[in-house]
């Protein structure tokens, strides 16, 4: 890990990247946090109420690194409700219907997966719309002087860039088996599963991540065009 965590700081160095302490305090936290998780995941999954707890401070913890990341850590309220509305009906899905057990240990990694993967489509929804909004102000305005409403005007601006909080999570998809073999798989089959039971897992996995990806996507686009979901400045800038 530690050659691992000094191939990227020379990378950044070489490069002339402003991300070497974001990179060193990346790795330590993630050291850090998964030694803190190791000490405790056992009670956690042992009890179906604390696994409930735990998986409520994933999503927290979740909704205030997006809501930092794109610049608006006030609205956090909106980015919750845009997070949650991808999350929430995915996990219904995936629980009721029986596909996954109700218990600690299935509840805690599956929620995590999908909380995870539901926030990097927000947050990278909310720095690509915001820096549209920012560099294209005269379009939003001349939709304005036009007799555009608001949430058309703003749409008119971003409307275009709302796919590519998407395009990670199709790009996974869309490559699977093919360039890479992600963790749920390869878990399954550490694990003593067949390469059928560990297909079957990774597809609701993947599949369950793109639906609840795109929800928030559309959730966290009709917010923004709302006037709600914004840093202060576009706020002040784009709401009378």
């Amino acid at each position: 890990m530690v050659i691992l965590v000094g191939l990227a700081l020379a990378a950044a160095t070489f490069g002339r990247l402003a991300a070497r302490r974001q990179l060193a305090v990346a790795a330590g936290r993630a050291v850090l946090q998964l030694a803190v998780v190791s000490l405790i995941i056992t009670a956690v999954l042992s009890h179906l109420v604390w696994s409930l707890i735990f998986a409520l401070v994933m999503f927290g913890v979740a909704v205030g690194t997006s809501a930092r990341r794109i610049g608006a850590p006030r609205a956090w309220p909106w980015a919750a409700a845009a997070i949650a509305s991808g999350v929430l009906p995915v996990l219904a899905v995936i629980f009721l219907s029986g596909t996954v057990p109700w218990n600690g240990p299935s509840l805690v990694p599956m929620a995590g997966i999908i909380i995870g993967g539901t926030m990097t489509a927000h947050s990278l929804l909310g720095r690509r719309l915001f820096g549209a909004l920012r560099d294209d102000h005269g379009l939003y305005e001349a939709a304005l002087s036009i007799g555009l409403p608001r949430p058309a005007a703003i749409a008119e601006v971003t409307g275009r860039h709302r796919i590519e909080a998407l395009v990670p999570g199709l790009d996974q998809t869309r490559t699977v088996g093919l360039v890479t073999l992600p963790g749920a798989f390869v878990g399954v089959l550490l694990g003593g599963g067949t390469p059928l039971q560990a297909g079957a897992a990774q597809l609701i996995v993947l599949i369950g991540l793109l639906a609840a990806q795109t929800i928030c996507v559309v959730v966290g686009d009709r917010l923004i065009r709302a006037g709600l979901l914004l840093p202060k400045e576009l706020r002040v800038a784009l709401v009378p």
